[in-house]
């Protein structure tokens, strides 16, 4: 007679599988760790028990993981920025393979952080071709894709692709994955506009100040090609609206310090805050912002911003030039409803007179400030409903139930 292994336990005893998870930067590590959460909890009510190990950071780490490797700052952007990481990177990866082959995981969630996690994809399929590999979040070829390779292998090494952005759903379709758009996850962490008068009493600012938040740098990189312009930009918004406070909420620690000496060498009416980066956004009547992530959870908590990037002139240029990088936005709150909501500047448009402008504009336009607004509520309903990470969750689970064996009682 042959019965499920569940069925011969019973429910006294929840059955353990073990979960690995990759993903890299302070974004990567945001979301693995919404991701752990809706695993253990949509886990439990399936009464199975979850080993997870990761790539990944603190918030990871935090919500459950065991660590293998750290790799929140790690991350670049360009050709020439990526080549200090090189060595670090294929260490931690070295570590992590050793890991896996000590104890093969049951089930692989790869989350963005391209090359690295095609080396990891590339790996499983290769030495534990028996593991279900899933790619949530799959980095954004759809926007920016240089070769049709790199999807392809990406399509390759997984098994499935749960995509949080339609046209990233459609894209990976169209290469014949298994995919299905679970919507974004940032959706249930920011269901709302933020509560500017509690962030401004939490932090003791003035009900009645101008505020301008800056996020320039989450990445080493970013301190040296980014920061200085968005810093000169805050100077010259300074210099027109003298009461302005800056708050400069600080993503990774080994970043704090530049921070501060950027507060202090710009003489800027303005404090680092690490505590609370949400807080930081929801007090401010504007943000100037790096492009990434951030600019979605911004949008999300109904905040005005400017966007703006830069990375190494050679990359760039390398991009422009030979690679022929063109691409409508770059800012994902613009790619989602593939309209110009947020202004962006990029590169050699990223001037601190041009940031300081628009910045400007939207403290003391309100017709602007609606018109943003206006946008940021179709990109909301563009993201689609509630539950993106419970959907993911199930969607792990179910494939990773789907390959379980029936064993004898």
């Amino acid at each position: 007679m042959t019965t499920s292994l569940g069925a011969a336990r019973g429910m006294d005893q929840p059955s353990r599988k073990r979960v690995f998870i990759s993903t890299g930067e302070v974004s990567g590590d945001l979301q693995g760790a919404l991701l752990i959460e809706a695993l253990r909890d949509r886990a439990r009510d399936r009464h199975i028990s979850l080993d997870i190990t990761a790539l990944g950071g603190p918030r990871m780490a935090k919500a459950g993981a065991t660590l293998v490797g750290e790799t929140t700052g790690i991350g670049s952007v360009g050709i020439f920025e990526a080549l200090p990481y090189l060595l670090p990177t294929l260490r931690i990866q070295r570590q992590a393979k050793q890991a896996l082959d000590a104890n093969p995981p049951d089930i692989a969630v790869l989350i963005d952080y391209m090359n690295p996690n095609l080396a990891m994809g590339d790996y499983l399929k290769d030495q534990h071709p028996q593991v279900p590999v899933v790619y949530y979040i799959a980095p954004q070829q759809w926007v920016w894709a240089f070769s049709e390779k790199d999807t392809q292998r990406l399509v390759s090494c997984s098994d499935r692709i749960l995509a949080i952005f339609r046209a990233e759903a459609d894209y990976y379709q169209g290469f014949g994955a298994e995919t299905t758009w679970v919507g974004h996850p940032l959706v249930d962490r920011y269901p709302g506009p933020a509560d500017q008068a509690a962030a401004r009493q939490q932090l003791g600012i003035s009900p009645v100040a101008p505020v301008v938040t800056l996020l320039p740098a989450s990445r080493r990189q970013e301190v040296k090609y980014l920061m200085p312009a968005i810093l000169k930009a805050a100077q010259s918004i300074q210099a027109q609206c003298p009461e302005v406070t800056f708050l400069l909420p600080v993503s990774i620690p080994a970043l704090q310090a530049s921070f501060e000496q950027g507060v202090v060498a710009h003489g800027l009416n303005g404090r680092v805050i690490t505590e609370d980066s949400q807080v930081a956004i929801a007090a401010a009547d504007v943000a100037i912002t790096k492009s990434g992530t951030a600019n979605l959870e911004i949008a999300l908590m109904d905040v005005p911003q400017v966007v703006a990037y830069r990375i190494h002139p050679l990359s760039a240029r390398i991009a422009h030039y030979l690679l022929k990088f063109d691409v409508p936005y770059v800012s994902p709150v613009n790619l989602v409803v593939n309209q110009p909501v947020v202004p962006e500047f990029l590169q050699w448009q990223a001037t601190p007179e041009a940031i300081a402008a628009a910045a400007l504009t939207l403290l003391h336009d309100e017709t602007a400030r609606q018109t943003m607004r206006s946008g940021y509520a179709k990109m909301r309903a563009e993201l689609g409903p509630p539950g993106a990470c419970q959907r993911t969750a199930d969607l792990i689970l179910d494939a990773l139930a789907e390959r379980q064996p029936v064993e004898l009682a």
